[in-house]
């Protein structure tokens, strides 16, 4: 096991009703907040009326934001910070899935240095995100997801996308944890099956990946993060089938904060190439993220896990997807198989021409995932130095 430091200083309350809480708890933090939501779910659903009201009980003064979109972008978090700055608000309030709780947080770093976001984020060519990063300072913020997905509520990091050089990078920091994240599993009931299933794609990649390209002798980790890919299993399909299942929603939002809130990877260090590679298809197609790494995962399993450590995947067979096959080359393969029958289960098998990806795009967008996440190398890290000819084999692998 890995030296390692592990700081979780965000406050979880979590449970039915929590969200008449958020006003009570974001006073604590500020006496004006920005509400920053998408654009109409929540008013559908009529959780903003929820988060308002509770706002208003507690006498807090705010400001709603409800522009950010999938993928959110630059643009859109330097008009938030400039609201902010413009209306006095002192802390950050995120009502949403994933984009929205990563804007939020750009939103809280940006207004309080009044700089572009795009100068923070990874791959910037100016360069300017080696000198800004790690974030030490931002506006309080409290997060109230609404989908089981990408863990954002309670960790450090935010992905943008900075739409007109088609860039998707990562911006991160101890500055931008939540103060406080209320996690209502009620909120998710109206969620989408669709979204769903990409929000437990999402999950399970976030932990199998540092579990395949990182340290081998974590085994406190390894099991960890072994029972929390079971329970994104065992309740994905109860969460599609029946949308107001507690127990199943319970579980997935709380997976979901566990799976990158840090425990996991502690002591065992890793990478995480699969994501590198589908914030480049994101970026330039705008495809939901949790849909883009299940479409690439079946050939990264196939064409790198399996040939590097097939022994990593022989004990993800076992030990999630219950196969007792002995041999650990047969085992890695029915790994796959069992990979891909989840994710017709769920609905999340496709391929990138299904997302319209034109194939012509593909080198490029290969040469650009090691330039954007590279940093300066022409590789990016995993059980083997990547580089763009392995990127677009797996991309070719999963056109079709």
């Amino acid at each position: 096991m890995l030296n390692f430091t592990v700081h979780m200083p965000t406050r979880i309350h979590f449970g039915k009703g929590e969200v008449e809480k958020a006003g009570e708890v974001a006073c604590q933090y500020g006496t004006k907040a920005l509400l920053v939501t998408g654009r109409s779910s929540t008013k559908k659903t009529g959780v903003l009326d929820r988060v308002i009201a509770s706002f208003t009980q507690a006498k807090l003064a705010y400001v709603l934001f409800d522009r950010v979109e999938s993928n959110p972008r630059t643009t859109t978090v330097d008009d938030g910070a400039r609201i902010a700055r413009e209306e006095n608000c002192d802390v950050i309030v995120a009502l949403g899935g994933g984009s929205t709780m990563d804007a939020a947080k750009a939103i809280a770093a940006a207004t309080l240095s009044n700089r572009p976001i795009y100068d923070y984020m990874r791959g910037n060519p100016a360069g300017t995100a080696t000198e800004l990063l790690p974030i030490q300072e931002a506006l309080p913020i409290v997060t109230i997801p609404t989908l089981a997905a990408t863990g954002s509520e309670a960790n450090s990091g935010a992905v943008l996308t900075h739409w007109d050089t088609k860039e998707k990078s990562g911006i991160g920091g101890p500055g931008l944890f939540p103060r406080a994240a209320i996690l209502d599993p009620e909120l998710t009931y109206t969620v989408p099956a669709s979204y769903t299933a990409d929000g437990a794609a999402d999950i399970f990649t976030h932990l199998y990946e540092a579990y395949l390209t990182g340290d081998e002798h974590a085994n406190v980790q390894d099991e960890i993060t072994e029972g929390l890919l079971r329970n994104t299993i065992m309740y994905a399909k109860k969460a599609i089938d029946e949308p107001t299942h507690y127990e199943a929603r319970s579980h997935l939002l709380w997976t979901s904060t566990l799976a990158l809130i840090g425990i996991a990877n502690a002591g065992r260090g890793g990478s995480f190439p699969v994501h590198a590679m589908e914030h480049t298809l994101s970026a330039h197609y705008d495809i939901s993220h949790g849909r883009g790494l299940s479409i690439i995962t079946p050939a990264y399993f196939e064409q790198v896990i399996k040939k590097d450590r097939p022994h990593r995947l022989a004990r993800l067979a076992r030990n999630v997807f219950h196969i007792t096959e002995q041999n650990d080359e047969c085992a890695a393969q029915l790994a796959i198989e069992a990979l891909i029958d989840w994710y017709k289960e769920i609905g999340v098998y496709s391929t990138l021409a299904d997302m319209n990806i034109k194939e012509s795009d593909l080198a490029m967008m290969a040469d650009e995932t090691i330039r954007i996440n590279g940093g300066g190398r022409p590789f990016i890290p995993g059980t083997h130095e990547l580089t763009a000819e392995d990127i677009l084999n797996i991309f070719k692998a999963s056109y079709r």
